[in-house]
């Protein structure tokens, strides 16, 4: 009986020991957006546990507009929901100006000078690091190899906007099921817009001038929307103005599309005969110019932010070190291979030559990423952040209206000055409202 109850308080000690060990534990909350990059991070995230037994990573896995719904709200009314949250270039500057993040400051292992200085700056305010990149994007022209040849095309490095029309023309052959170009027609500022801003700053456009008055109603972005809207009529799928990008990926990996500019993320996937039936037929140039190529080719990066009212702000800063370090990216090669590791943030991926190897795209999309300046993206002098967004609250709002208006032209709804005329309206109430000018 003694040996009985003496066993007994042991087990209890033991077991209330566990139990206070087991709640001891931080449990480091982490939002992120669901695509393959971010699942592979949670699955290879034991890593991280077994050599940090004191966290424990919960993940709250969501759809990029639900995301972006959530982490805003959780943000602007300090809930402190999240310890960690997957954001992008558009927010960081905004939030880490307003004091809504937690300045980053890795250790010096992390080598924060490995990280490329566009992709840095994006993600810096007043000269302090908000959020560390896990993969970061350009745009680029993709290409069919096979189709350019028999056509006889011989795409420029950096081609221009009347050579991609001319191209597209040559190239397109419905009856066979391939389409001269494809484009992103889906309205909203993260979906249209992206690629749209892109082609008007090309064109010399911008969104805003010095005063910041809206821009929309000035020959450059006349010049880029009549052209993209007379691209996507005469050479692209039918339905284009409900086409994003995995809609416009699923077309091109069938190999229906002759020509697509979009994220550099989607090289990858298009060059990878798992996925694509046209794999090994694929090629790669820089996004178009026209009167310029400054803001040509857009930037972003998903990045990992800790928010201020995050209660675990340390061991969320050992996290953000490690799913963003070097040793991570070894990690993923590791386990899936060199064309898998996330890209667009480090000259070290670059510079491997495993990587070099195995990502025939690497070498366009590192110039691509090199050569997007988000402080100096318009031909005109500009006074705000960002390629293919201006790093602006009212943004949002506006690139949305604005991507209604471009989607409704595409769709024969609207004229293009007609269009135009609405968004530079629209624009104007939201800069008003907002006290820019009166």
């Amino acid at each position: 009986m003694k040996f009985t109850a003496t066993w007994a308080a042991s087990a209890a000690a033991v077991l209330g020991l566990a139990s206070f060990g087991a709640q001891a534990a931080t449990e480091l909350v982490i939002a992120t957006v669901n695509n393959g990059h971010m699942i592979e991070m949670q699955k290879l995230g034991k890593n991280f546990e077994q050599a940090n037994p004191d966290i424990k990573l919960k993940w709250v896995t969501l759809e990029e507009g639900v995301l972006r719904q959530r982490v805003t709200t959780d943000i602007a009314t300090k809930g402190g929901q999240f310890d960690v949250m997957t954001i992008g270039m558009y927010e960081t500057p905004i939030w880490g100006k307003k004091g809504w993040l937690t300045e980053l400051k890795p250790d010096a292992n992390y080598d924060l000078d490995d990280i490329l200085p566009a992709i840095r700056n994006g993600l810096s305010s007043g000269g302090k690091l908000y959020a560390a990149p896990f993969y970061g994007e350009s745009s680029m022209l993709m290409y069919r190899s096979d189709l350019a040849q028999k056509a006889g095309i011989k795409f420029a490095e950096r081609p221009t906007w009347d050579q991609v029309r001319d191209a597209a023309a040559k190239m397109n052959d419905p009856a066979n099921g391939v389409y001269g170009i494809c484009l992103r027609g889906k309205p909203g500022w993260g979906d249209n817009m992206a690629f749209i801003t892109t082609m008007v700053n090309a064109h010399g456009g911008q969104w805003f001038d010095m005063g910041w008055k809206p821009q929309l109603e000035t020959k450059p972005w006349k010049d880029a929307i009549t052209l993209y809207v007379d691209l996507l009529k005469k050479y692209g799928p039918p339905g284009s103005s409900a086409n994003s990008f995995n809609e416009i990926l699923a077309l091109y990996n069938e190999g229906k599309c002759a020509m697509w500019i979009d994220a550099t993320i989607a090289a990858s996937f298009i060059s990878d005969p798992k996925q694509s039936k046209v794999a090994d037929k694929v090629d790669f140039v820089q996004a178009p110019s026209a009167v310029t190529d400054k803001g040509a080719n857009w930037l972003w990066a998903w990045a990992l932010a800790i928010p201020a009212a995050s209660k675990n702000p340390d061991a969320a800063q050992k996290f953000i070190n490690w799913a963003t370090s070097k040793d991570y990216i070894k990690l993923v090669a590791k386990e899936e291979g060199w064309a898998s590791v996330p890209t667009g943030t480090r000259k070290s991926t670059y510079l491997t030559r495993e990587f070099r190897t195995a990502a025939k795209f690497g070498a366009a999309e590192q110039k691509a990423m090199l050569s997007a300046n988000p402080n100096d993206s318009t031909l005109p002098k500009s006074p705000y952040v960002g390629v293919q967004f201006a790093a602006i609250p009212e943004f949002q709002a506006i690139g949305i209206a604005v991507g209604q208006q471009m989607s409704a032209a595409l769709a024969g709804k609207s004229t293009v000055d007609e269009a135009l005329k609405a968004s530079q309206t629209a624009a104007d109430r939201e800069m008003r409202k907002a006290g820019y000018y009166k």
